[in-house]
């Protein structure tokens, strides 16, 4: 039976800290809703949500329970909080202060994973700096030599987990190996802590994020109003908005967290880690993306909600909900929690309301939003009913 580990308060301020990058990146493609801007958070997000889940990983096998441990955690929030506030000008030329912030970020994760399990952390912790060093040259540069240089950084980080992978599986050696296999005694120390991650603490750890993130929507409300006067549309526009975000907190906190964690527990040690890679990961990537571009379409629609809306605002309304039931739909199906079919009918019909904006008003945009995601959750409640366990933290 596993030790209960639950998330500390130290983790929660970096996570609150790490938030910011989000912010960041709402305000980016609020202020330039394009292709190029969207290639951007995209991009951005993608590392720095690496990273932070490295930390999570570490903080998971590495609790900040020693002074050290705390302070170097601490300036790995400073770093990202530079990484934040580079953001608007990170891809391209001037994007060196960004890729300094994030080899920082780098060099205290491995420098905390090396306080605790010494040197087996090359395997993971030079490919991330050879992903950072990719990332502040690109500062350097605009156009596609820019660009390519974080493709280069994505590349590798799509490779990491692979290396990682083989370190894990390289732990489980017969017993009478032993004695052949002391001279990589640091790798197979590692590869072991790769392996054995806490499920609650992994399940926790993720959701508090979430939560945090959906905050952000709320924040993206008031922001959206500016100066203008409260209204009895402005009012409806935001309960609307508060609505669409709470269905959404619903989907995954009530109906997939619980389940999330007895999976996790019911995996193997040594096949949590890449468990955790597709779903709290790659699944959860456009989970926190279609958050942040649903926060930017609130702040573009909300002070214009007896207007037509332009196609780019109600698309990244629309989008922003569509990407996360996309996300949240290859988390279940990691996870092999199911059915599907329903929220994948309301991906499909949630992209169907980017006309009605056009052709009504972004009030009835959001109405509509409403409308498909309470069906959605109906329709699970009455066809698919879940034996729902108790969210432990953050649910």
């Amino acid at each position: 039976m596993e030790t209960p580990h639950r998330v500390s308060t130290l983790e929660l301020f970096f996570d609150l800290v790490f938030v910011f990058t989000i912010t960041q990146l709402t305000v980016l493609l609020a202020d330039d809703i394009s292709f190029r801007a969207a290639g951007q958070v995209l991009v951005i997000f993608t590392v720095l949500f690496w990273m932070y889940g490295g930390y999570a990983h570490l903080t998971n096998q590495v609790p900040p329970d020693r002074t050290v441990r705390r302070v170097l955690l601490i300036l790995a929030m400073g770093a990202f909080l530079v990484c934040a506030l580079a953001v608007p000008t990170a891809v391209g030329a001037g994007g060196v202060a960004f890729g300094l912030g994030y080899v920082f970020v780098v060099l205290v994760h491995s420098a905390l994973y090396t306080q605790a399990h010494g040197f087996g952390v090359l395997w993971f912790a030079l490919p991330n700096l050879l992903c950072a060093l990719s990332v502040l040259a690109a500062g350097f540069f605009d156009g596609p030599t820019a660009w390519g240089l974080w493709m280069l950084a994505l590349l590798i980080q799509f490779v990491v987990p692979q290396l990682v992978q083989r370190v894990a599986a390289s732990g489980a050696r017969p017993a009478e190996a032993e004695a052949e296999a002391e001279a990589a005694s640091a790798v197979t120390t590692v590869s072991d802590q790769l392996g054995g991650m806490s499920a609650e603490h992994l399940v926790e750890r993720h959701g508090l994020l979430l939560i945090i993130v959906f905050g952000e929507s709320v924040i993206a409300i008031g922001i959206g109003t500016g100066s203008l006067p409260l209204s009895v549309g402005i009012a409806a526009g935001a309960f609307l908005a508060l609505a669409i975000a709470s269905a959404l907190w619903w989907m995954y906190f009530v109906r997939d967290e619980g389940r999330a964690e007895e999976v996790f527990a019911e995996t193997a040690p040594e096949k949590r880690f890449k468990l955790a890679m597709l779903a709290y990961y790659y699944a959860f990537l456009p989970m926190l993306l279609g958050i942040a571009a649903f926060a930017a379409g609130v702040k573009k629609t909300i002070g214009h909600l007896g207007e037509h809306l332009h196609t780019g605002p109600a698309l990244v309304l629309a989008g922003g909900v569509a990407v996360y039931l996309a996300g949240d739909l290859a988390f279940r199906a990691v996870l092999g929690i199911g059915p599907a079919r329903f929220r994948a009918a309301g991906m499909l019909l949630v992209l169907a309301t980017v006309p009605l904006a056009g052709a009504t008003a972004g009030l009835w945009q959001l109405l509509a939003l409403v409308l498909v995601l309470l069906a959605v959750l109906g329709a699970e409640a009455r066809w698919a009913p879940a034996a729902v366990t108790p969210a432990t933290g953050s649910g």
